[in-house]
């Protein structure tokens, strides 16, 4: 099996570092393990280190994304996995990822299943949102956006820094410009526990942060789907207002033929910045 290192970003996870380094570390041909403790108020570090991880230190929080990509840059291997640092990843399947890459996969997805993945009722609405638009941006089936546990390549991840989310959303942007720019994506499925210690996510915010960046990454690499996509809402809107028109309230095809309009003038939009994003 080729060489690889195994990143692992840490933010007050002192109660399960250990359990999930050791668990790297046991694995055939014991891969570089590094641990970038991302300004934690605990012993997180310390644990680390006492199971001999390469340990990088952020003196304050700067994020989930920031925290992977210093991994990267520190890394002495080419072949890249990163998984979470609470337990919830099976670490024995890091080995079937590595096996994909081999194979020539230029990213290898563990897709989540299990009661702990469904998590809150809250977190289902925006799931489902991001999940359309990401499969309606990338023309594919996405079985996990934004699992933790992926394996790739230092050379083909670097070039992509500067659109990659330094936060939370690092995941997600990572699977749209791979999709996006037609690398070769694979995903195999996984068991996902239920974490040791307190999630830092918050639903809400962490999910408008995503959409944010999911739209900066689609209107970077394919500016023609998103304008796509809201003409064709507004021409639902504006078909919507025709039948109020028709049936009750006539004064509202006004307000149809403005968004008709919008849904026309988006299109034009999209179709002019493809234009200047493929010179």
């Amino acid at each position: 099996m080729t060489s690889y290192s195994v990143i692992v970003p840490a933010f007050n996870e002192e109660k399960a570092i250990a359990l999930v380094v050791d668990a790297i570390r046991a694995l055939p041909h014991s891969p570089e393990v590094i641990v970038v403790d991302d300004g934690s108020t605990d012993a997180t570090a310390d644990a680390a280190r006492r199971c001999n991880a390469t340990v990088i230190r952020h003196p304050s929080n700067a994020g989930y994304g920031k925290s992977i990509m210093d991994g990267i840059r520190m890394a002495q291997n080419d072949i890249i996995v990163i998984t979470d640092a609470d337990g919830t990843y099976p670490i024995e399947s890091i080995p079937h990822l590595i096996h994909k890459i081999e194979e020539g996969f230029e990213m290898v997805v563990g897709a989540r299943s299990g009661t702990a993945y469904r998590g809150s009722f809250l977190k289902m609405p925006a799931r489902i949102v991001l999940k359309f638009l990401v499969e309606f941006v990338t023309g594919r089936s996405i079985p996990d956006i934004n699992s933790g546990l992926r394996a790739f390549r230092k050379s083909t991840v670097m070039p992509y820094f500067p659109h990659l989310c330094q936060g939370f959303s690092f995941t997600t942007t990572i699977t749209l410009i791979y999709m996006l720019t037609a690398k070769l994506v694979t995903y195999i499925p996984i068991s996902y526990s239920r974490r040791i210690g307190r999630s830092k996510v918050r639903v809400v915010r962490d999910s408008l942060r995503t959409l944010q960046y999911v739209t900066e990454v689609v209107v970077t690499f394919n500016p023609l789907k998103f304008f796509l996509l809201l003409s064709i809402l507004c021409s639902v809107v504006s078909v919507l207002l025709l039948l109020v028109a028709l049936l009750y309230l006539p004064f509202v095809v006004i307000f149809s033929a403005i968004f008709l309009l919008s849904a026309i003038l988006l299109f034009g939009i999209g179709l002019q910045t493809e234009a200047l994003r493929r010179r």
